[in-house]
């Protein structure tokens, strides 16, 4: 079956679900840059503080979290991003619990995206890439996908949501990031460089900025090949039946 592109997906509101400040950007990037371009509004959910992304020895766990937010929050901007939101778990520690999937359905009720973007979490490593997936990362959309469906839906489900206020709401669509498996794909040959920018912002997490940049070029040649287009980010793309 061919893959799908990005022309039948043009969502009003989307929201990224993902552990640390620059997993979106990274993974990404381009895509939430051209839904932003087409119009939709695009908001940012990171479930970590970050706190334990720095090699430097001198570095405190309060210092990195308050330098990566502020990263966070200018990679938002680069990309004509609306809000970033931080739930601030621990760095490390990140686990699949009812409590984190409330806190996810709270900010799905309120913000209520057409599509959800996050990480996929079957990903345990990727032998072509040599990357082992952060155990954060997989936490973290296990949690994004059982906050929508089914726990967003449901009036039911979180009872004590739903009494105050928060209404349920179907997210419509959920794309998926990794390395391999991919059944979607969106053209991101206008907004690669804004993906850079993105990316450029996360600076205490870089360090050799050409090369990650030869690396994200070479995947987005990669995808674009699949895609038929110059470059293009490959997702695991879900449309939500019931």
């Amino acid at each position: 079956m061919k893959p799908q592109t990005f022309a039948d997906l043009k969502p009003k509101i989307v929201l990224g679900i993902a552990a640390h400040p620059d997993d979106l950007d990274f993974g990404a990037g381009g895509t939430l840059a051209a839904f932003a371009k087409q119009g939709a509004e695009v908001h940012y959910l990171q479930l970590t503080d970050g706190g334990k992304g720095s090699s430097d020895p001198n570095m405190t766990s309060a210092e990195i979290i308050k330098i990566r937010q502020n990263e966070q929050q200018a990679a938002c901007q680069a990309i004509g991003g609306t809000s970033v939101h931080f739930l601030n778990h621990p760095d490390g520690e990140l686990e699949v619990t009812m409590a984190l999937k409330e806190e996810i359905v709270k900010v799905i009720r309120t913000i209520k995206p057409d599509v959800v973007i996050t990480t996929d979490p079957t990903m345990v490593y990727d032998a072509e890439y040599g990357i082992i997936n952060h155990s954060d990362h997989r936490a973290a959309g296990q949690a994004a996908l059982d906050a929508v469906y089914p726990l967003a839906r449901d009036h039911l489900a979180l009872p004590k949501l739903y009494a105050e206020g928060y209404q349920p709401h179907k997210v419509k669509t959920v794309l998926m990031t990794n390395f391999t498996g991919h059944n979607f794909f969106v053209d991101i040959t206008d907004s690669l460089e804004t993906k850079f920018a993105a990316v450029k912002a996360h600076a205490s997490q870089i360090q050799d900025y050409d090369r990650l940049k030869q690396l994200f070029t070479g995947m987005a040649e990669k995808h674009g090949q699949a895609a038929g287009c110059q470059y293009a980010e490959g997702f695991v793309r879900l449309d939500v039946m019931l």
